[in-house]
């Protein structure tokens, strides 16, 4: 796992936008890990291409994990217009799956009482973007 892990972090900061797609989505499920939620938060907000942010907010959304969804929440926070829209596309792209993910909008609730206040920010709209299922 080791590698495998290590290999993911590396991608996160590669020039090309598909090796950072595929760390976005290889470091998903370890968003609790500090080293691997500051290369997703980086990844949700990648200046560089719109598909990473998509794909990456997707990946989180998919995992619907409080810290997962937490990560989203911040990107949010400090997202520019265009970063929001795409954060929302890959967020509704998981939600639209076949399980309609009720995790993120249960994420959400935690969230809404989060100490650090821009992830209560964020985590308010993420529970908009969840078309009624409401925290």
């Amino acid at each position: 796992m080791t590698g495998g892990w290590e290999a993911a972090l590396a991608e996160a900061s590669s020039p090309s936008w598909t090796q950072r797609v595929r760390a976005g989505r290889d470091l998903a499920s370890f968003a609790d890990v500090p080293e691997a939620a500051e290369a997703l938060v980086g990844l949700l907000l990648d200046v560089e291409d719109t598909a990473v942010t998509r794909q990456t907010a997707q990946a989180l959304a998919r995992v619907g994990t409080p810290a997962a969804v937490r990560l989203i929440a911040l990107a949010v926070a400090e997202a520019d217009d265009n970063q929001a829209d795409w954060l929302r596309t890959g967020v509704h792209d998981a939600l639209v799956g076949p399980d309609g993910l009720p995790g993120v909008a249960a994420a959400c609730g935690r969230l809404a009482r989060d100490p650090e206040e821009a992830v209560r920010r964020g985590a308010a709209h993420v529970s908009m973007w969840t078309d009624g299922t409401r925290c």
